[in-house]
C-alpha cells in the first residue's frame, strides 16, 4: 500500500523539534517577558507524552479499590473497561515491549466515536502508526486481515478496524493478560490494597 496515505508527521515532528529548542534558547537566555509560556512550552516538549487519564503510581493507589483490582482477574473485557486498569495494563504490556496492542485497542475505541466527517483522518493515522508493514508500532495481525484492514482504511466507515481489533483483542486475552494476572505488578498493587483496606 505504498503511496496511498500521506504522512505530515514528519513535518510536525520538525516543527516540534525547532518550538521545543526555541523554547529551550529562551530559557537559557532567561529573558524575563513571557518567560511563564516560554516554560510551559519547553516542559511540553522535554515531557511530551503525558497521557491524560492515565494516574501516576502513587494516586492509583489511593483512586482503586481492591474490589475493583479483583474485577479485573475476571475477564480482559472488565480490565479494559476500567480506566485505571487500562493504564496498569499498559504499564505491564511496555514491560513486555508490546504495548502496541493496547494502544491500537483504545485506538479503535476512540475511533468508532468519532464523528464521520473526521473518519477518513483518524482512519489513515491509524493505518500509518499500527497497520502498515512498516509501522512503527506495527501489531500482530496476519497478512490477509492486514491487506483487508488497508482496503477498507480507503473508504473508511465505523468499522474499518473491527476484525483487525478483534484479532488485538483475542492476542492480549490468550497471551499477555494470563501473564499480567500471575505479574508482581498486578499481585503487589491487589496485596497492596488488601492490606489498607483489612487495616
Amino acid at each position: 500500500m505504498p503511496g496511498f496515505f500521506f504522512s505530515h508527521s514528519n513535518v510536525t515532528e520538525l516543527n516540534g523539534k525547532d518550538d521545543c529548542k526555541l523554547a529551550e534558547g529562551k530559557i537559557h537566555k532567561k529573558k524575563q517577558k513571557a518567560f511563564g509560556a516560554d516554560l510551559k512550552n519547553y516542559l511540553k516538549c522535554m515531557v511530551p507524552h503525558i497521557e491524560p487519564g492515565i494516574k501516576t503510581s502513587s494516586s492509583r493507589k489511593v483512586m482503586l479499590s481492591a474490589e475493583e483490582v479483583i474485577q479485573w482477574s475476571q475477564s480482559l473485557e472488565k480490565l479494559l473497561a476500567s480506566q485505571s486498569g487500562q493504564g496498569v495494563f499498559r504499564e505491564f504490556l511496555k514491560s513486555e515491549f508490546s504495548e502496541e496492542n493496547i494502544e491500537f485497542w483504545l485506538a479503535c475505541e476512540d475511533y468508532k466515536k468519532t464523528k464521520s466527517d473526521h473518519l477518513h483522518g483518524k482512519a489513515e493515522r491509524i493505518y500509518e502508526e499500527f497497520v502498515q508493514s512498516d509501522a512503527i508500532k506495527q501489531i500482530n495481525i496476519d497478512y490477509q486481515t492486514r491487506e483487508a484492514t488497508a482496503k477498507r482504511a480507503q473508504e473508511p466507515t465505523h468499522t474499518s478496524f473491527d476484525e483487525a481489533q478483534k484479532t488485538v483483542y483475542i492476542l492480549m486475552e490468550r497471551d499477555s493478560y494470563p501473564r499480567f494476572l500471575k505479574s508482581k505488578a498486578y499481585l503487589n498493587l491487589l496485596n497492596q490494597l488488601q492490606t489498607n483496606t483489612s487495616k
